[in-house]
């Protein structure tokens, strides 16, 4: 849809852009708003990225964490999807990024998770070849377990206290 008259995603790079896009979704009631990724390009047509870069095949694409919480500030019901890799990156990290959007969005967010299958994808990250599959989902299993360890266990119902006259933040 690049090449419509009315399309602004050459914008891509503009706060103004995403904010306007989350109002008009806001606006018409929509329920919520995905955001697709990937880490590499579309490579698999005849081993070859070339018609993904000429057609604009989710290219060039932003980090979708980065634009939720600008968009979330505008609106008050639209909710989040994203896409992301768990295949390269660490879990701490991670759930420290996706907790900060599930605060900031008041619950608005959720993640798609996946565990990214381009040999693009793989070579930006600095590998060979992409990790093959049973491997891939050996390691979500694993990767996700520590992730809901961590948004659900780091912190106990109760520990932060707030108690300004003792001066007492949280219970360790």
């Amino acid at each position: 849809l690049w090449a419509h008259p009315r399309d602004r995603s050459s914008q891509y790079k503009d706060l103004e852009y995403w904010v306007d896009l989350a109002r008009l979704l806001e606006r018409g009631k929509f329920d919520g708003l995905f955001i697709a990724d990937v880490l590499g390009i579309y490579d698999v047509l005849n081993g070859s990225g070339d018609a993904a870069i000429r057609q604009a095949t989710q290219v060039p694409v932003n980090d979708p964490l980065a634009l939720i919480t600008p968009m979330a500030l505008v609106t008050e019901h639209l909710g989040f999807g994203l896409t992301a890799s768990l295949s390269f990156e660490h879990p701490y990290p991670f759930a420290r990024r996706l907790s900060t959007l599930d605060h900031l969005t008041k619950g608005r967010v959720g993640w798609n998770i996946v565990t990214s299958y381009l040999e693009s994808g793989a070579r930006n990250i600095g590998q060979q070849t992409q990790t093959d599959h049973d491997t891939r989902y050996d390691y979500a299993d694993e990767y996700l377990q520590v992730i809901y360890k961590l948004l659900e266990g780091s912190w106990e119902d109760g520990a932060v206290l707030r108690d300004r006259e003792r001066k007492i933040f949280s219970d360790p």
